[in-house]
C-alpha cells in the first residue's frame, strides 16, 4: 500500500491514467449500461495499449518543491 497526500494526487500516475480516460472517454459517450460501459473501456485501454505513450515529468525537482513550499505557505496556519 502506498499513502499519496491528498494535496499532491497531481503526482500520481494512476489519478493521471484515470484523467485520460475521463477525457477521452467517458465526457464524450453514452453509455447505456455498465456492460456497455466496461466494453468500451476495455477497448480504450487495448487502444492505449497498441501505441503506449510515457508519462513524461515536464518540471524538474526545484520546480516541484518550490511549488509546493508556496502551497503550503499559503496553508499553513489556515486551520488545515
Amino acid at each position: 500500500m502506498h499513502f499519496t497526500p491528498t494535496y499532491s494526487s497531481w503526482i500520481n500516475q494512476v489519478e493521471r491514467f484515470f484523467a485520460y480516460i475521463t477525457a477521452d472517454l467517458l465526457q464524450r459517450s453514452d453509455h447505456r449500461s455498465v456492460q456497455a460501459l466496461e466494453a468500451d473501456i476495455r477497448d480504450w485501454i487495448k487502444a492505449w495499449n497498441d501505441d503506449p505513450q510515457p508519462f513524461v515529468w515536464i518540471k524538474t525537482a526545484d520546480e516541484i518543491l518550490n511549488s509546493l513550499a508556496r502551497i503550503l505557505k499559503r496553508i499553513s496556519g489556515a486551520g488545515h
